[in-house]
C-alpha cells in the first residue's frame, strides 16, 4: 500500500490541553500562526478532521488567502484542498459549515455508517465505506491511489491524532505551544492513553511566531514485521538521498544505507564507493562503523535504497550475508536488484532464508533509481 505524507497539526496550552473546547472554544494560536496554518493548508492536497471536531467546532477548513488560492489554481490544482472526515456511525450534521464551504468533501466510514451518512448528507459529499470497522491504512491508501492525495494535513481532534500516531502512520507532527494555562480538567488533551513509538521523536524545527512556539517533530522508531510505518518511509528516503552522494560509476549501482536501532537511534549510515573505496557497498560501509558486539543490532533495521546484494565478485561476503552476520533481522528497501550486473540476483531470498524480514516500499523506487538512470537504459 502507498500512503500520502501525513502531517498532524495542533495547538496546545502549557498544561497540555488541545485547542478544541467546543462552543466556548479557546483560541491558542496567534494571528501570525493562523496565517502559517493557512499557508500549510494551501500547500496540501487534502485536510482531514474527525466527525467529533465538526460537531464541537463547526469549522470551515478554508484557505483564507485569495493569493494562495490563486496560486493553487495557477498550478493546476483545485482552489481548495479536498476536505475529509472520518466517522464510525455516519451521524453527521448536514447544516455544518464543513459541507457548505470550500471544494470537494469526502466521508470515510463503516459499512453501517455509510447508509446513515448518505441519508443525512445526500450529494453534499462522497462517501467511502471501509468495511465493518474504520481501517486507517485502507483510508490512506484510498486517498493516495484513488484521489491522488500526496500530502494530507490532519487538524484533529485528539482521537484522530492518537490513532494515527499509535499506528505509526503520521510522518510529521507540527505542534504550537501557547503561553497560557487552561486548568479545566474536562478540556481535551492532544493525545489519549495508549502505546506510542519507542524512543524519542526527532525535533526538526523550532520557530517563534509572536508569543507562540512552533515545534516540528518526526517519528524515528522503525516498524516491526512486514507492516511499514511513517518512520520506515523517513529512513528509507534518507538512504535514497545518501545514494546521491555516490561517485558515478558505469559498473556499479549507487546505493545508500542507514542502520537504525529499535528505539529510533541511528547507528550508522553509508553509501557506495564511500571514502574513496571503489568497491565498497552501502550496507557494508554502514555496518563497518558499528561495533559487532553492539546489542542493539539484534533489534535494528537496515534501510537500503537497493535490495542488498546476494553475490559479488569484489569482496568475499555479499551484503545480505553481512547483514545476517551482524544479527540484523529486518531490512527495508525501495527496489529489487535488476539483472544489470548480476543475473537472477535475490538478496531478499538470502535474507528471508536467514530469518530476516524484508519490506519493500515501491513508492520510493523512483527516488532510489534516480542516481542510477544512466545504468537502467
Amino acid at each position: 500500500m502507498s500512503y500520502p505524507y501525513v502531517l498532524l497539526s495542533a495547538a496546545v496550552s502549557l498544561d497540555g490541553y488541545l485547542d478544541d473546547t467546543g462552543p466556548e472554544r479557546l483560541l491558542l494560536s496567534s494571528p501570525a500562526d493562523f496565517d502559517r496554518v493557512d499557508a500549510v493548508r494551501a500547500s496540501v492536497d487534502a485536510i482531514l478532521i474527525g466527525a467529533g471536531t465538526i460537531r464541537a467546532d463547526n469549522p470551515r477548513l478554508l484557505v483564507n488567502s485569495a493569493e494562495r488560492r490563486a496560486a493553487r489554481l495557477a498550478e493546476g490544482r483545485p482552489e481548495y484542498p479536498l476536505k475529509v472526515t472520518v466517522t464510525a456511525t455516519g451521524d453527521l450534521d448536514p447544516d455544518a459549515n464543513f459541507w457548505h464551504t470550500g471544494g470537494d468533501k469526502l466521508v470515510y466510514t463503516t459499512d453501517r455508517g455509510a447508509e446513515q451518512a448518505a441519508h443525512r448528507l445526500g450529494d453534499a459529499a462522497g462517501i467511502v465505506p471501509l468495511g465493518p470497522g474504520l481501517d486507517w491504512r485502507a483510508l490512506l491508501s484510498h486517498l493516495h491511489d484513488v484521489r491522488g492525495v500526496r500530502r494530507l494535513m490532519v487538524e484533529g481532534g485528539g482521537t484522530v491524532h492518537t490513532q494515527l500516531l499509535q499506528l505509526g502512520l503520521a510522518d510529521e507532527l507540527q505542534l504550537v505551544l501557547a503561553p497560557l494555562f487552561v486548568g479545566d480538567p474536562a478540556a481535551p488533551r492532544l493525545f489519549g492513553p495508549g502505546t506510542f513509538q519507542a524512543g524519542r521523536l526527532r525535533l526538526t524545527e523550532t520557530r517563534r511566531i509572536e508569543d507562540v512556539v512552533l515545534m516540528r517533530y518526526e517519528p524515528t522508531a522503525p516498524g516491526t514485521g512486514p507492516v511499514p510505518t511513517a518512520a520506515d518511509r523517513h529512513w528509507l528516503r534518507t538512504a535514497c538521498r545518501l545514494a546521491e552522494r555516490c561517485p558515478v560509476s558505469e559498473t556499479a549501482f549507487s546505493v545508500g544505507a542507514v542502520v537504525v536501532a529499535a528505539d529510533g537511534t541511528e547507528l550508522a549510515r553509508g553509501h557506495s564507493r564511500e571514502g574513496g573505496d571503489p568497491v565498497v557497498h552501502a550496507e557494508e560501509a554502514a555496518l563497518a562503523k558499528i561495533d559487532p558486539a553492539d546489542p542493539r543490532l539484534a533489534g535494528a533495521t537496515v534501510y537500503s535504497s537497493l535490495e542488498p546484494c546476494a553475490r559479488r565478485a569484489s569482496r568475499p561476503a555479499p551484503c545480505a550475508a553481512l547483514i545476517l552476520r551482524a544479527g540484523v533481522r529486518r531490512v527495508v528497501t525501495a527496489w529489487r536488484e535488476p539483472d544489470t550486473f548480476v543475473s537472477s540476483a535475490d538478496g531478499t531470498g538470502v535474507l528471508v532464508k536467514g530469518g530476516a524480514e524484508v519490506v519493500v516500499l515501491p513508492e520510493l523506487e523512483a527516488l532510489a533509481k534516480a542516481p542510477n538512470t544512466h545504468l537502467l537504459g
